[in-house]
């Protein structure tokens, strides 16, 4: 019997900030999952940054996504049918899965979580998932923080930037000043997340202001730029 999907596709390539009249919702059937397939109830959907780029035609890091095909991205979802013994039913899942609300998947192309009493399951595509990978990584194996140091993080109030200042404070660094595009990030940053300090880049010279919020200099840099 066929699987009812709903999913967002790409309807134009946007000009600038896109629309909503450059996506459309569609309802259409997939075939039910074959040996080796998994059929996946969607939890959480990541919008991601990067997925602005893919919009565009021509060459860049990733393919572009053509005009017509459902959007991709990062999902969290809970198998509601197995026909492979490697993703039981009932399993979560991380996948690449696109916009949409079920999806029939190779079990080989997903991930099976933990199950985390009381985490939410959009955690995994935030700091269970690849920007808190990508803030761990960064600051403790490349960057080698240490206990005491000063960090600076630009586009601290990005899904990575957020996470390693406050990775930093937890950790016990001496201070942690971000930079970002608004007052009201800015504000975010000190207020909710607590950094020690943070501002606007439109405010002045970066360099100027990390001077008067870093007097002693600093010990890692974070670019998120």
């Amino acid at each position: 019997m066929p699987v009812a999907t709903r999913e967002w596709q790409l309807a134009a390539r946007p000009h600038g900030e896109p629309t909503p009249e450059d996506f459309r919702l569609v309802e259409l059937e997939r075939p039910d999952p074959s040996d080796g397939q998994i059929l996946v109830r969607m939890l959480a959907m990541s919008v991601d940054p990067y997925m602005r780029g893919r919009m565009n035609a021509g060459k860049s890091y990733a393919a572009a996504w053509e005009v017509g095909e459902t959007m991709k991205g990062g999902a969290v979802g809970r198998v509601i049918a197995s026909r492979s013994p490697a993703v039981p039913e009932g399993a979560l899942v991380l996948a690449d899965a696109a916009w949409r609300d079920v999806a029939v998947l190779d079990a080989r192309h997903v991930r099976v979580l933990p199950e985390l009493l009381g985490v939410p399951p959009s955690y995994h595509l935030g700091v269970l998932g690849m920007p808190g990978l990508t803030a761990w990584v960064g600051l403790f194996r490349l960057a080698g923080f240490r206990e005491g140091d000063t960090v600076f993080v630009s586009g601290a109030a990005g899904a990575v930037g957020s996470l390693v200042g406050q990775f930093a404070r937890l950790n016990g660094a001496s201070a942690v000043i971000g930079s970002a595009g608004t007052p009201e990030k800015v504000r975010w940053l000190t207020e909710e997340l607590g950094f020690t300090a943070a501002f606007d880049y439109h405010d002045g010279p970066v360099a100027k202001q990390l001077a008067a919020a870093a007097p002693g200099g600093i010990d890692v840099f974070f670019d998120n730029v």
